[in-house]
């Protein structure tokens, strides 16, 4: 059944992405609609040890503890699995739809929604995809210059003077993509990239896009693409790229993936869409396994990488987390200056147990004491780097497959870190 081989094709995405959490989500919530609740939960038990504490994989948890145990499960708000209806309620459209001629025939007034895998369905304005408009600029984005520089070369500098840009025969036609290890602001940087440009910010991850009925994920990428270009200017944000444009040589198996990936492939080609005012930035750990077909001229064919934050960046990562804490003798350039190899997930992580060994310790007094050094250096001795992992693939990618000299940053990088 096709519902069956979209949940094989996700099982083995995950395989090769198993930190991305949105992806292990979408496969819990299949599973427990199949009733398979000890598979759901043993992924919610994965889920949780990536990043503890999170509501969305708890309510699920809850949702399978409470079926085996003999009670009924508690319904989901949303099922990704729910069927795509139209504005009449009539069933999804099949495959051969002509989704361009619907949008010609139905006007402006009318856009598709989005919410975290739901299929495409006809509704009002005020019910359309969330698109942002960031006030965030590259200067409140703490150290990380050299990044800042690239993306100002690359991108922003182009777009503020088109005519020297045109001169020189440069482009900011295509896409960019971010790349680097975990939870070092990809994300973060790309809201500042619009907030820059003064366009609207439309976030997209794997699971606002897959859907278990057929044709239906193209089609949401179709209107992914049309949401930004009705939105222009737009930054389209496509995170875990590697995830939905993973090669199509590893997926023979997986029609569905592969479709989806030409899907992608179609909207960003200029010679089929006109993305004018839409700038499509990519977001990936592993660019390595992005199709080659999406790293050429006109799509993701500009790369930058985004690795530890520096100090200057850590300081920044400290002071915001602890920001609406109750603190006291905090020397943030201390703690920056101890905390070099940690990612910004680390840091938040840091700061997270340090103020929760202080309130442990409230509690027990019963009265409120601040979050002081002691509590941040105990959080330290319990959290090690969790980039490991990612600096050995990326290392073995320098040095094994860095023949067109993509990886030179990559490889600079690792040589001045002292990590190759």
């Amino acid at each position: 059944m096709a519902d069956d081989q979209v949940l094989t094709d996700m099982l083995t995405m995950l395989d090769r992405s198993p930190e991305v959490l949105a992806l292990r989500v979408c496969v819990i919530e299949l599973l427990i609609e199949r009733e398979r609740y000890a598979d759901a939960l043993a992924h919610c038990g994965t889920a949780l040890g990536h990043e503890p504490g999170n509501t969305q994989v708890l309510a699920l948890m809850t949702r399978c503890t409470t079926a085996l145990s003999g009670g009924a499960p508690t319904p989901a708000a949303t099922s990704v699995a729910a069927p795509a209806t139209s504005a009449s309620g009539s069933a999804a459209a099949q495959p051969d739809f002509d989704w361009a001629a619907a949008e010609d025939e139905v006007g402006d007034i009318i856009e598709p929604a989005f919410v975290h895998g739901v299929p495409t369905e006809f509704v009002t304005d005020d019910d359309a995809a969330t698109v942002e408009r960031p006030t965030l600029r590259l200067a409140d984005v703490g150290g990380m210059a050299e990044v800042k520089q690239q993306l100002d070369l690359t991108l922003l500098g182009p777009l503020r003077n088109p005519e020297l840009a045109a001169a020189f025969g440069t482009s900011v036609r295509g896409g960019l993509l971010l790349y680097g290890p975990p939870g070092c602001g990809k994300t973060f940087l790309a809201s500042a990239v619009a907030g820059e440009l003064g366009a609207n910010f439309y976030p997209i991850e794997i699971t606002d896009i897959l859907d278990i009925y057929t044709g239906a994920s193209e089609r949401n990428v179709h209107s992914i693409f049309e949401m930004a270009r009705r939105n222009a200017p737009c930054v389209l944000f496509l995170d875990e790229v590697d995830a939905l444009g993973h090669k199509r040589s590893q997926m023979q198996a997986s029609t569905t993936m592969r479709t989806v990936v030409n899907q992608l492939l179609t909207e960003m080609d200029s010679a089929t869409h006109s993305n004018e005012g839409v700038f499509v930035l990519g977001a990936t750990n592993h660019p390595w396994d992005v199709d080659v077909a999406l790293r050429r001229p006109g799509r993701f064919d500009r790369m930058i990488f985004v690795g530890l934050p520096d100090l200057a960046a850590r300081s920044s990562i400290l002071h915001y987390h602890l920001r609406d804490r109750p603190v006291a003798g905090i020397d943030l350039n201390a703690l920056a200056a101890h905390t070099d190899g940690l990612s910004g997930a680390d840091l938040a992580h840091v700061c997270t147990t340090a103020t929760q060994l202080a309130m442990a310790d409230s509690m027990r007094s019963g009265e409120v004491r601040p979050i002081g050094m002691a509590d941040v250096r105990a959080a330290l001795a319990q959290i090690r780097p969790s980039t490991g992992a990612w600096f050995e693939s990326a290392r073995n990618v320098v040095e094994f497959a860095n023949g067109d000299g993509s990886y030179d940053e990559l490889a600079t990088y690792l040589r001045r870190m002292k990590r190759r």
